[in-house]
Parts: C-alpha cells; structure tokens; sequence
C-alpha cells in the first residue's frame, strides 16, 4: 500500500458548533453537506478533518480536568485522540488561553523528545499539539 493521504473523521454533537470551536483555534471550514449540514470539513494548511454529527465514530467528554499527570486521567475522554504538529506549541497554547479552549495539559517538554500540550473539543477529542525537541 502507498497511501495518498489520510483525514480523520470526528463524531461530533454539534456540527455547526464544532465549525465555531475550530475557527476559533485558527482553522478554516471547507465545506459542509446537507440541510442542514451533518457531514462538514475543516482545514489549516494541508490538514483535513472531517466532522459527521452523530455518528461515524465515537465522542465523550470525560468529565476530567486533565489528560495528563497526577490528578489527569487519559482514559476518561472516549472521542479521538490525535496529533497536530506546529512551530510554536507555546504560542498556539497562549491563542488556545485567549480563546477561552479547553487546554487539558500544558505546554510540556516530554519524556519522549516532544513539546506537547492537549486540547479538548467539548466532544472529547484531544489534540496532543507538539513539536519536536532535542533533535526529535
């Protein structure tokens, strides 16, 4: 296999919210479908999402303050959880602070080589946002 791209598909509650909630992060609608709209895309750069109001996968805000540390719980949000790499964690997570997001983990340097911070769609999608560090 040789894949030619890959765009996630996020099951969201709330179409028409989740454009709002992605537009306040700095991502573009791209187009939605039906009437009224139930299946829709977001863009930033070359990166696509696509939401579908309920269904096509699941969602759940777990209830928890954090994804991460000791008083974090990585198993409690029950939507997807994915990776958005950038240049600047700490800047996207003081636009994150601006625009009233829900920033479940600070801007952190990790174990692993990566400067990472998590973002919570009120649907329980997470976004581990990074960048790498240390050569990584």
């Amino acid at each position: 296999m040789h894949a030619q791209g890959l765009t996630p598909i996020l099951n969201v509650s709330d179409i028409v919210a989740s454009f709002v909630w992605f537009e306040a992060l700095g991502w573009k609608k791209k187009w939605d479908w039906g009437d009224p709209p139930t299946f829709g895309a977001v863009g930033s750069g070359v990166c696509e999402i696509f939401l579908c109001q309920g269904a096509q996968g699941g969602r759940g805000n777990g209830g928890v303050k954090s994804t991460f540390g000791p008083e974090g719980d990585v198993t409690a949000d029950k939507g997807v959880w994915m990776s958005i790499w950038v240049d600047d964690v700490d800047a996207i997570h003081q636009h994150c602070l601006n625009q009233a997001l829900d920033v479940a983990w600070p801007p952190t340097d990790m174990p692993w080589g990566v400067r990472e911070m998590h973002l919570r769609h009120p649907d329980g999608h997470v976004f581990r946002i990074s960048r790498g560090i240390g050569g990584h």
